[in-house]
């Protein structure tokens, strides 16, 4: 019998992290640079300002992204081959538009569409004088962005969820079937509580991947950490030290972010394991 080998190799276990401790050390050299010098104290303080709009956007954006997602690739796996063309229209669409494309998009054509609908569907309402008639302006350039990012990531999403549920064991589900579970009852008590340890990495990945495209937003005007940033250096002419903090705090919130969700990833392959 071949001895079981431990899942860390000598030259996993002699793989010190020395580039963290690197990130680490430059992360609190540029701190310090930046409590000492007035400029750089100032960008910070104006760049910090869109942080708020920044994990907003990002994170109303990634939840209705994930739920959209996943009523997607539910129709992806449906026994109905009209829901599975349409899931598969849908994905193969969306992922072949660049963000940007999608936020102009969205912001400039799908906003108006949506307004011009609402005003037909309301139509008796606004001519008895009992509501005004929608106008553009009423749907913020945030929503419109958080819209785009919305449509834009839950494609991909989309495909993370069907992969995970489908590398779950079909003989599980035949089990569950013979006991008597319903459809429903299968997905939640047997297939989506071995799927999300699959799913959860790549979905993890698409997550910090949001919080770098959120910077999109600014070319819509939000008032994200981008934008503030900006403007700043527009009238300041400080390109150097406004672009700077701003690289600073993305690479401070993605960083944080990744090594976050790697050890969520590695606790959950240990519970795997035991």
């Amino acid at each position: 019998m071949t001895p079981v080998q431990s899942s860390d190799t000598p030259s996993q276990k002699g793989d010190y992290p020395w580039w963290l401790i690197a990130l680490i050390l430059i992360a609190a050299a540029l701190a310090l640079v930046i409590a000492a010098n007035d400029i750089f104290t100032q960008v910070f303080t104006v760049v910090l300002k869109g942080l708020g709009v920044t994990v907003f956007v990002t994170l109303v954006g990634f939840v209705l992204a994930t739920l959209l997602g996943l009523g997607v690739a539910l129709m992806a796996l449906s026994g109905h081959v009209a829901l599975r063309q349409i899931a598969r229209f849908y994905t193969e669409v969306i992922r072949g538009v660049p963000i940007l494309v999608l936020l102009f998009y969205i912001a400039f054509v799908g906003a108006p569409a949506l307004v011009t609908a609402a005003n037909f569907v309301a139509a008796p309402l606004i001519s008895a004088g009992w509501m005004e008639a929608f106008v553009v302006r009423d749907v913020s350039l945030m929503w419109r962005a958080i819209i785009a990012l919305m449509i834009g990531y839950s494609a991909f999403i989309a495909e993370v969820f069907r992969a995970g549920i489908q590398s779950v064991d079909k003989g599980q589900v035949e089990a569950a079937k013979a006991l008597g579970l319903s459809r429903y009852q299968r997905f939640r008590l047997v297939v989506f509580p071995q799927a999300i340890r699959v799913i959860l990495p790549p979905l993890g990945n698409d997550f910090v991947a949001m919080v770098k495209d959120s910077s999109l937003v600014s070319v819509l005007g939000v008032a994200d950490v981008t934008q503030m940033g900006k403007i700043y250096a527009s009238g300041s002419f400080r390109f150097f030290e406004t672009y700077s903090i701003v690289a600073y705090v993305y690479l401070v919130l993605t960083i944080g972010l990744s090594l976050a969700l790697r050890a969520v990833e590695q606790r959950l392959r240990r519970s795997q394991v035991r």
